[in-house]
């Protein structure tokens, strides 16, 4: 390696709410010497820094456009609903969208999750991120409808959450540029998938050559061997046929 070379390293980027804690420490087990970079990005640049590659992969949410990236999806999350503490909602553990229909129900710009219909009662304007929507359901303004991991994020005391029944579901997955996928990031592929450190990276080893065959002999038996070593009977080795003695007359 000349002087001008860097030395190897991945870049990962990852969007508000996922946690990559757990793959950073298997990494950093299995390849010591070669730093994992986190980047923390907004979600509506994350695909463009795994497209530009400005990152090695990053973790996002589901849908995105996929052009020029792969995509495996991880895991779903639990979609819930961020309410003030003192809320008649929070006396239930589970709620449907049936239940937010005479609130407002805030939809930032930033919304991870798929929404046909959104629910509830739409608010005068569209905060800009989801970190706004917070900062309006604790003044009272309206509910929030995110991932869970979202609202653990921006916990605050006086709000509280329960799970949303029948919402939009949002996916987490691990993206990277559409071109030849490099030996590192076979690596973070292998880790995010649970394989164990002796496993294979998905690629197929080379196949070993079959060993030769015996062809077997005519109708499937071994040949059996007389005296002479050529092809006999079925008799002990050394064992000759003899008919029975004839009778004189």
């Amino acid at each position: 390696m000349t002087g001008s070379e860097e030395p190897p390293s991945f870049k990962l980027g990852y969007v508000p709410g996922v946690t990559p804690a757990k793959w950073v420490r298997t990494w950093q087990e299995r390849s010591p010497g070669v730093p994992l970079v986190l980047v923390a990005t907004p979600a509506a640049d994350a695909a463009a820094l795994a497209r530009e590659g400005d990152a090695d992969a990053v973790l996002l949410r589901l849908p995105v456009d996929r052009t020029g990236l792969h995509a495996i999806p991880l895991y779903t999350e639990t979609t819930v609903v961020v309410i003030p503490k003192d809320h008649l909602l929070s006396a239930a553990d589970e709620v449907s969208t049936e239940d937010l229909a005479d609130d407002v129900v805030l939809h930032p710009l930033d919304d991870p999750l798929d929404w046909e219909h959104p629910p509830g009662l739409a608010a005068l304007e569209r905060p800009a991120t989801t970190a706004d929507a917070i900062e309006l359901v604790a003044a009272g303004v309206g509910l929030l409808v995110v991932p869970q991991s979202l609202a653990r994020l921006h916990h605050r005391k006086d709000l509280t959450y329960r799970t949303l029944a029948d919402a939009p579901e949002s996916r987490v997955a691990l993206s990277w540029p559409d071109e030849e996928t490099s030996d590192l990031m076979e690596l973070f592929i292998g880790i995010v998938r649970g394989r164990t450190v002796n496993s294979t990276r998905g690629r197929q080893p080379a196949a070993e050559a079959p060993a030769p065959r015996k062809r077997p002999e005519a109708g499937g038996k071994k040949p059996a061997v007389g005296r002479s070593g050529g092809r006999g009977g079925g008799g002990p080795r050394g064992a000759s046929k003899r008919g029975k003695p004839r009778r004189r007359s």
